[in-house]
């Protein structure tokens, strides 16, 4: 990993920005009018932050430096999906996807580069760890789809649902999540942020300590053996651990679990397997998504028909579950669930090529 002589201010929190320049003798306000230029003005020097003095923007300069990941190539899928492909300072390559909606865009971010959690049906964890990424590295996705797509300041929803689990970063995540839902950073309603985790237990009771945004669930099995063999995560926290940590998680207001279930055909899509989901769900104040899996190069699994799919949301709407069938994006260029790699293509990049 590159390692400068300066920390990176990205990397900072509010109060970390306070002590900076408390270093400097200035007052702690600064630090707010720092953040808005850091993270809604744009500003990519210290030079360019013009409510500072000449000197203390010299004396910045000095202590810290302001860097972010750079958009190599984006890629447009036929159904107005788009998945932006960053290259890291260590050379290490990351993807966002811009999922289009309604009135408005998602951004699908990423946490790690690679996985360690090894599911099974899931391209990412096929590709290895590399590393976790910085809190720059991962508001940096967001600050610069801003700056540099169309798309990005029609974005009103987050997901921490691109490569990596965020939990398993949970440093990095947290502090990211913060600054995204700051005032004086990103400014995005905690109710807009989502953090999607596979299934480690002990970090959603942390979690749930420390921030107020909604939590999604890969879930993806009704009972322990499945789960244990598509992911393995589960043999550490099964299901009645995890399912206790979630009936911790507080979720103010009307807000609800989120619980991802891929259906794979002959693995988990049958009309037993709803029922048995229905029962295990049973109390828990949730939503189901349900997502039909995304066919890839070399998997073994295989997507469901179409008449297997609505078969098995009829079972949860019959048990008065809200059971949402996801429309998979960006299909045709690997931008649907669990398909990001974050392997640059080859050839020479293009900074916003299609």
């Amino acid at each position: 990993m590159v390692m400068t002589a300066q920390p990176n201010i990205r990397d900072m929190s509010m109060e970390e920005i306070e002590a900076l320049i408390a270093s400097c003798g200035k007052e702690r306000y600064r630090a707010r009018q720092i953040m808005k230029w850091l993270y809604t003005g744009g500003a990519t020097s210290f030079a360019q932050m013009t409510t500072l003095a000449r000197d203390f923007r010299s004396r910045l300069e000095e202590l810290a430096s302001i860097a972010e990941p750079a958009i190599d190539r984006v890629q447009a899928s036929k159904d107005g999906t788009k998945k932006v492909l960053f290259r890291l300072a260590d050379g290490l390559f990351i993807e966002s996807v811009l999922i289009p909606g309604r009135n408005h865009w998602t951004a699908c971010i990423s946490t790690q580069a690679g996985c360690a959690m090894g599911c099974r049906f899931c391209l990412t964890g096929s590709q290895g760890f590399k590393r976790n990424l910085l809190p720059s590295e991962i508001t940096g996705q967001m600050t610069m789809l801003r700056r540099h797509t169309p798309e990005g300041p029609e974005v009103k929803n987050i997901v921490l649902m691109g490569m990596g689990e965020p939990l398993a970063n949970y440093e990095g995540s947290i502090k990211a999540i913060r600054i995204l839902t700051d005032d004086h950073g990103l400014g995005f309603s905690s109710r807009k942020v989502t953090v999607s985790t596979c299934g480690l237990a002990p970090m959603i009771v942390q979690l749930g300590k420390d921030v107020c945004v909604n939590l999604a669930i890969s879930l993806n099995a009704p009972d322990d053996r499945r789960r244990d063999e598509l992911m393995p995560v589960n043999r550490k926290y099964p299901l009645a651990e995890l399912l206790s940590a979630c009936r911790n998680y507080p979720m103010p207001g009307r807000r609800m679990l989120t619980f991802e279930y891929i259906l794979m055909a002959g693995v988990n899509d049958s009309i037993t397997d709803a029922e048995k989901l229905a029962r295990l769900l049973k109390g828990l104040h949730c939503k189901m998504n349900l997502i039909a899996f995304n066919e890839f190069p070399g998997c073994d699994y295989r997507t469901p028909t179409p008449e297997a799919i609505s078969a098995f949301q009829q079972v949860l709407l019959d048990h008065h579950y809200t059971a949402i069938l996801r429309a998979s994006h960006g299909r045709d260029i690997l931008a649907a669930c669990g398909q990001l790699s974050g392997q640059a293509a080859q050839g020479p990049s293009s900074a916003m090529g299609q």
